[in-house]
């Protein structure tokens, strides 16, 4: 049974990196996958609680999936009212390497506010107003995903990952920021500094481009951008404060942005309402993109459940005791299965009697889980988003920006080895 689901799992992958040779949508794989995955186990074992894990993991995926629907409305609706001229307007530059670390550095801070998924899906959007050149847009896509999932590693809201260690009290708040920041900096650095060096020229002017005329007055565009951006930004405070999951947050964030609307536009007619309102950005919503979510991280709790992760855990320590080395492999895994099972895995085999809270071995695990998702397009929830929004392919991805994210990914593990010995 295991077998044929690892087979099946492999089949997935492949034919979702394939995409663009088999002419089959990534989408349609991913439920397939999913749902074989789960069939197969259900068939060929003998437990009798196999319909209350998917249930369970269910609504683990559905938590994510609500907070990312209700994450790409708000952000559909600000675009709607030409929101994010207000930041294009003050970005001066038309150089396309001050553009570039404009971009990665304020995606990188910004990550550790409001998460890496948020923060991607606005900067993508951002970039897609900014970068005409579609082979220029998808190296920007690119390095925003790698800013944003290291600007996520070294904050305790930053990615789902170190939130789980934060809440299970394997670390603290002062020690992710002062110990990680400068690892996930340099995990940013080295590719930003590479791809760089390889972007000239300027961006292309888009005083040809048709004007499109727009019903929503400059009162009204701010009024919707800064609410919004205020709304996304309430998402982690809620959390801190009621501890709820974060898309209550989300769905809060929007329900307010919703009503704000309707008041904003209910003297309209009904043609511009309807433009202007969260129907519509629920329409221009990329839902293929929210079914191919839930395919992939259906078919990683079969993974989860069955204990082949698990399994996975034990094998590698077993084969080493050097923790670094641990650690590192479980951050490249973490770009082939999700990282929130991994790390779930990784804090039940070493509790905290072994390593103490805010010892380097959770550290690291922070950051490897957090920033390890960068190496494939599929291995974090950013990449995913991304891939959605500008229909990036997996394999120009892998082609394209793997071996710059892995640099990034070795650099930040020697700073931080580094950083703790002359710390030491």
């Amino acid at each position: 049974m295991l077998t044929a689901i690892i087979i099946v799992f492999c089949l997935g992958y492949l034919f979702i990196a394939m995409e663009h040779t088999i002419e089959v949508n990534k989408t349609a794989t991913a439920l397939i996958t999913g749902v074989l995955c789960w069939t197969i186990y259900a068939l060929y074992s003998e437990s009798e609680h196999i319909t209350h894990q998917l249930l369970e993991q269910l609504g683990e995926v559905s938590s994510i999936l609500f907070f990312l629907m209700g994450a790409m409305t708000i952000v559909e609706l600000i675009d709607a009212h030409d929101g994010f001229e207000l930041i294009n307007s003050r970005i001066q530059t038309r150089s396309r390497k001050k553009l570039l670390w404009v971009i990665c550095l304020l995606t990188f801070f910004l990550s550790a506010v409001l998460d890496n998924l948020t923060t991607t899906i606005v900067m993508v959007t951002l970039i897609g107003k900014i970068v005409k050149d579609n082979k220029l847009k998808m190296i920007f896509v690119g390095m925003i995903i790698i800013a944003a999932n290291a600007g996520g590693a070294w904050s305790p809201i930053g990615d789902v990952t170190t939130t789980m260690l934060w809440i299970g009290g394997q670390i603290s708040t002062t020690a992710i920021i002062a110990r990680l920041i400068v690892p996930s900096l340099v995990c940013l650095l080295v590719p930003l500094a590479i791809v760089t060096m390889n972007i000239k020229g300027k961006l292309r002017e888009s005083g040809e481009e048709e004007i499109i005329e727009t019903t929503v007055s400059s009162t009204e565009q701010r009024v919707v951008f800064f609410s919004g951006l205020i709304g996304l930004l309430f998402v982690p405070a809620f959390k801190t404060i009621t501890h709820l999951p974060p898309f209550m947050g989300m769905l809060l964030s929007l329900g307010a942005l919703w009503l704000l609307t309707e008041l904003i536009h209910r003297k309209k007619d009904e043609e511009q309402k309807k433009q202007l309102s969260v129907l519509r950005a629920l329409e221009r919503m990329d839902v293929p993109s929210v079914l191919f979510f839930l395919g992939i991280l259906l078919a990683v709790g079969v993974l989860q459940n069955t204990g082949i992760l698990m399994g996975v855990a034990n094998w590698l320590n077993g084969i080493t005791q050097n923790e670094t080395i641990i650690l590192s492999i479980f951050g490249i895994i973490s770009a082939i299965v999700d990282n929130v099972p991994l790390v779930a895995a990784t804090m039940a085999m070493y509790p905290l009697d072994l390593h103490a809270m805010d010892s380097g071995f959770w550290i690291l695990l922070a950051f490897c889980s957090g920033t390890g998702g960068s190496l494939l397009i599929i291995g974090s929830a950013a990449g995913v988003a991304a891939m959605g929004l500008e229909k990036i392919p997996f394999g120009w991805y892998l082609k394209n920006i793997t071996w710059l994210a892995f640099a990034g990914y070795v650099a930040g593990i020697l700073s931080f080895l580094l950083q703790e010995y002359l710390l030491s």
